[in-house]
């Protein structure tokens, strides 16, 4: 176990310039054909966190998960063999959506206009009428999407042949990840918000902790300490398209009664389920998902674009076991009371952000080194654009 202590030792900026140092082009933040290529580019190109293996307990188990920027519903079941299935929420006779509730158990999917009937490996089992069609059965089955877990977390990817498996697109991360609360969890608490903001803005706000002491200075009070007062992180590392930062830990907080009872009954809890208390590291899993390693509020947010200047937020926190007495429930609310608290801070100055971009103000944007994982994402998203906007013009020529 690592013990930090309140030496603070800030990242030179001479150490993070690889990253580069020059202004960043305004446009991509709020221009609708960016995003556009944004989600041929990216969203449907890279493995997406769209849920947890806690969700489906058991053979018949089901959920439905919306992605609005592909207009995509997605059916995750789980088969009589306990194996996971991802299929197109969509009746492979017209094209009518078959599941319309969010989540639920059942052998059986019938579409609600014709009665064409699945089973949860996707299969056409019956269809009214079926002699009367000129196809076979066999041709009919729903539309299979690639499912993968990691760290418990349910990823399915909107290419039917993606270039790379998920343990690979996660790459040496995927250990560290399989040490956090969410590989074990057992339940969780969420919420969900929406953003008057480009997803780009919104996930930039939670990986940089420049604006901690002019957003939070209730919220974050504890996150300063005397020999590091802005509560920057201690190190950052770059893993491909991903990225973390490690959270410094104040060893001295000021926290009041009630707070110091609940972070106290979660450090009971986290030890006796035998966590990491040291893990204080920032995942970023490139293009849109972050978990916090703290092991007293195992904390995920998954950011999802829903138009060029709107985004949906799901935080969730996760949990082992069952709530088994009044104390474990209070420190569990009041973690997730805390989340609320510090994301209403941040919302408004989010959605300010994007209306001073989209007025046009501006052709760049400025980031310092401490906002070095906000320019890393911008690089990341950028390369993947250009690179598809090439492969567009070549494939158009070849056309010609």
């Amino acid at each position: 176990m690592t013990i930090q202590t309140d030496t603070f030792q800030p990242v030179a900026k001479e150490d993070l310039a690889f990253v580069g140092t020059e202004p960043v082009p305004a446009l991509p933040y709020y221009d609708p054909h960016y995003f556009d290529l944004e989600v041929e580019a990216i969203f449907r190109k890279s493995w997406l966190q769209v849920a947890h293996v806690c969700e489906l307990p058991e053979a018949g188990s089901f959920i439905v998960r919306e992605l609005e920027f592909a207009h995509v519903s997605i059916l995750i079941t789980r088969n009589r063999n306990g194996d996971l299935r991802a299929f197109h929420n969509v009746c492979t006779h017209r094209g009518t959506q078959l599941v319309q509730e969010r989540a639920g158990k059942r052998a059986l999917f019938s579409c609600p206009y014709h009665k064409w009937t699945f089973s949860g490996d996707g299969e056409l089992m019956s269809a009214p009428d079926f002699e009367r069609f000129y196809i076979d059965k066999s041709d009919c089955n729903l539309v299979e999407l690639p499912v993968d877990t990691c760290a418990g977390m349910i990823f399915v990817h909107l290419d039917p042949e993606p270039q790379m498996g998920l343990a690979e697109f996660i790459g040496p991360l995927a250990e560290r990840l399989n040490t956090l609360t969410v590989a074990r969890a057992t339940s969780f608490s969420e919420y969900t918000y929406e953003v008057a903001a480009n997803w780009k803005l919104t996930y930039d706000n939670f990986q940089e902790n420049y604006h901690l002491r002019f957003i939070h200075p209730r919220s974050g009070e504890a996150a300063g300490g005397e020999s590091n007062p802005f509560g920057y992180p201690s190190h950052y590392g770059f893993h491909g398209p991903h990225r973390t930062q490690t959270i410094w830990s104040n060893p001295d907080p000021a926290v009041k009664p009630f707070q110091l009872f609940a972070f106290a009954e979660g450090v009971k809890v986290s030890i006796k389920d035998g966590l990491d208390m040291s893990n204080r590291d920032y995942f970023g899993i490139f293009p849109n998902l972050f978990l916090l390693g703290n092991a007293v509020t195992p904390f995920s947010q998954c950011i999802y674009p829903i138009s060029v200047d709107r985004t949906r937020s799901v935080i969730r926190l996760y949990w082992v076991g069952d709530d088994d007495k009044a104390s474990r429930r209070f420190a569990q609310e009041y973690a997730m009371a805390t989340a609320l608290d510090i994301h209403s801070e941040d919302r408004a100055v989010i959605e300010a952000g994007h209306r001073g971009l989209r007025s046009g103000a501006l052709r760049h944007i400025q980031f310092q080194s401490q906002e070095v994982l906000c320019r890393h994402l911008f690089n990341e998203v950028d390369a993947r654009v250009q690179r598809y906007r090439a492969a567009q013009r070549e494939g158009k020529q070849h056309e010609c």
